[in-house]
């Protein structure tokens, strides 16, 4: 079967799995330890499943991690989206785009 026929045959909304879920959320306990990201949701679409974090409860999301299967045999299925929908990072492999966030490489700033 193609990769095309394998998506079509999939029903339900997108999510993320336990060891995608365990990358994701270790990020977020490291940014939470540093006091820079307060809250997050989650959300499962049809074609998207998204993990958005924020530095308040009340504000819009600071960044988004997606996971959009359609993707995954051209750019990559997961994408890390700054404010104002900016790409900071796309990739196949979740770990990798994930290093966005690494603290050598990373500052918040204000």
């Amino acid at each position: 079967m193609s990769d095309a026929a394998d998506l079509q045959s999939v029903p339900g909304p997108v999510f993320f799995d336990r060891r995608e879920l365990d990358l994701i959320l270790r990020v977020y306990g490291r940014m939470v330890a540093a006091s820079e990201w307060r809250d997050y949701a989650m959300v499962g679409h049809r074609d998207v499943a998204e993990f958005a974090v924020f530095r308040r409860s009340g504000d819009a999301p600071l960044y988004r991690i997606e996971k959009r299967p359609a993707l995954r045999l051209k750019q990559g299925q997961w994408a890390v989206i700054g404010e104002g929908g900016v790409v900071l990072r796309r990739g196949r492999d979740l770990a990798q785009v994930l290093r966005v966030f690494d603290s050598r490489k990373f500052t918040v700033v204000e």
